[in-house]
Order: C-alpha cells, then sequence, then structure tokens
C-alpha cells in the first residue's frame, strides 16, 4: 500500500513539473514561429494544459481502465471551473475583457454537453471519432476568430512569455520534448499506482479518476492560473481554462474512446458526476458573463461547492 501512495505523490510532482515545462516550451516555440498571441493564448497554453489528461486517460483506457481515463475528464472539467478558478479569484478578481477568451465560452459549454452525450453507457470508438471532428470544428473556429487583433490577450501573453528576454530555439525544443517525456513517465506511474489502491482499498476506479487522478492532472491548470493571478493576466486565466476543457471534453475523450472502447463500470460516473460538471459549467459561464468578471465571492461558492459535493460522488 505504501509503495502505490509514493507512486501517486511522486507522479503528481513530477507530472505537474513536466507538464509545465512543457507548456512553456511550446508557447515560446509557437512564438518564435510567429504565431500570433492570441493563438498561443487561446489555443496552444489552454491545450497544453490538458496534455497530463490525455496521458493519463490514453495510458488508462489502453489498459482497460475507461472509468478512471472517464472519471479523470469529468473530474478536471469540474475542478478547472470551480476549483482552479476559484482558487485564483481569491488572489485577484478573474475580469474577462478579451474578446477572443469570451467566445470560448459558448464553445466550451458545447463540447462539455457533447462529452456528456457521448459518455452515456460507455464509450465506441465511433463516439470517438465524433469527438475528433468536433475538436477540429472546435479548434477550426478558435484559429479562424483569432485572427484579428486582441489587445488584452496579446499583451498578457506577451507578458507570460517574457520570463527570458533570450529564447534559443533549442532549447524550448529540448524543453518541449523533455517535458513530454516525462509527463508520459509520471502518467504511467500515476495510473498504476490508482489503479492499485482502487483495488487495495475498494474504491471504485471512478471515483479515483475523478479525485485523485483529476486534481494531479488539473495541478498544470492550478500552478499556471495563481501563477497569471499574481500578474493580474486575467484573460489567460479563463482561456487557459476553457481552452482545457474544450480540449478534455473532445480530444481526450477521443482518444480515450478510440484506444480504449467499453463501457463504464461506475455509472455515477455518466449520471451523478456529468450532471455535476454540467452544472458547474453553468454557473461558471453566467460569473464570467455576468459583469465580465468571477468576482471573490462567486470564487468561493464556486470552491465551496467543489470541496461540499465531490466526496458524495464515491
Amino acid at each position: 500500500m505504501l509503495l502505490p501512495i509514493l507512486g501517486i505523490a511522486g507522479g503528481l510532482v513530477v507530472l505537474t513539473f513536466a507538464s509545465d515545462q512543457f507548456v512553456l516550451g511550446a508557447a515560446r516555440l509557437a512564438a518564435r514561429l510567429r504565431l500570433s498571441a492570441v493563438v498561443i493564448g487561446a489555443v496552444v497554453i489552454g491545450f497544453g494544459t490538458s496534455a497530463p489528461e490525455m496521458i493519463v486517460s490514453g495510458l488508462a483506457a489502453a489498459q482497460g481502465s475507461l472509468d478512471i481515463a472517464v472519471g479523470n475528464v469529468v473530474g478536471s472539467n469540474i475542478a478547472n471551473l470551480s476549483l482552479v478558478l476559484g482558487l485564483a479569484s481569491l488572489v485577484v478578481p478573474i475580469a474577462v475583457a478579451s474578446p477572443t477568451i469570451r467566445r470560448e465560452i459558448p464553445i466550451s459549454l458545447a463540447a462539455t454537453v457533447l462529452f456528456a452525450l457521448l459518455v452515456q453507457g460507455g464509450l465506441s470508438r465511433t463516439e470517438g471519432v465524433i469527438a475528433a471532428l468536433a475538436l477540429a470544428v472546435a479548434l477550426g473556429w478558435m484559429l479562424r476568430s483569432a485572427r484579428g487583433e486582441d489587445v488584452e490577450l496579446s499583451a498578457e501573453v506577451d507578458e507570460f512569455l517574457a520570463d527570458e528576454t533570450t529564447v534559443h530555439t533549442g532549447h524550448e525544443l529540448a524543453r518541449t520534448i523533455l517535458g513530454l517525456a516525462a509527463t508520459l513517465a509520471a502518467a504511467q506511474v500515476l495510473v498504476l499506482s490508482a489503479t492499485r489502491i482502487a483495488a487495495d482499498v475498494g474504491l471504485a476506479e471512478g471515483f479515483v479518476g475523478l479525485t485523485i487522478v483529476a486534481i494531479g492532472t488539473s495541478l498544470p491548470e492550478l500552478a499556471t492560473s495563481l501563477q497569471a493571478a499574481r500578474k493580474g493576466e486575467t484573460d489567460l486565466i479563463v482561456g487557459n481554462l476553457l481552452g482545457s476543457n474544450i480540449f478534455n471534453s473532445l480530444g481526450v475523450v477521443a482518444v480515450a474512446a478510440l484506444v480504449g472502447p467499453g463501457r463504464l463500470d461506475d455509472p455515477a460516473l455518466a449520471g451523478s458526476a456529468v450532471a455535476l460538471m454540467l452544472a458547474v459549467s453553468g454557473v461558471a459561464a453566467v460569473a464570467m458573463v455576468t459583469g465580465r468578471r468571477v468576482v471573490r465571492w462567486e470564487g468561493l461558492v464556486l470552491l465551496v461547492g467543489y470541496l461540499a459535493v465531490v466526496p458524495f460522488l464515491a
């Protein structure tokens, strides 16, 4: 029992650091390739922070633990818009000034609803293809809408990437590749350890994926969001979380369904857990749209709601 616990702890530490390096390297390479700051903020960073979810869920599904894979997606989506957004808004009220980010809100909601429909009864390869095609459409629309200038988001992305005055392509390429490789290794340790704990303690794999694994794979979003909150880069926070949920709901689900299709053993995953995910997404969207900001009391409601409800999904 001690070894799996150490595996989860070590896996989470490596996963957080490695995925952070992967995102930073990928964002700097994208800037080096002269992609627009809007594309980097709305797509590269948001989707990049979902690399742990994709790798963990893909590995879990391939190894026959589809409940962990789906639980990870549901739990990560919930954590992003309650735990992470709530904590970030306690640091500073989260203003949503960027028009690009505001356009992501309905896409994120639509992606979440589609995932909720696809996951009923499990996942098939056909549903994986549908999710992949939906991701391609969403990504194409986001890239097309990002052609215009977005002063607010561009300024925040430039500040996020300004830690080093000189960017060396070889260095950032190595950072990206090594970060991805370490993320893959840590994810494998995390999946094996979580599966072992679920078997030893008698917890449902879906609950383990929904809580322990999901919180772990959401740590990159949390780290990026808290760092951005301290700098006042609030649009980057929202773009990161919305982009992550879009990729979780479509890209991660597509990978899981294609490599390990099957039925879910835990009915709560497609029932109460998905219902909570939809409720949190709706409440967070309302908070972002009304007044174009998430103030501290709204963030506190999201945070308390997460801490109060998730333990009862076991």
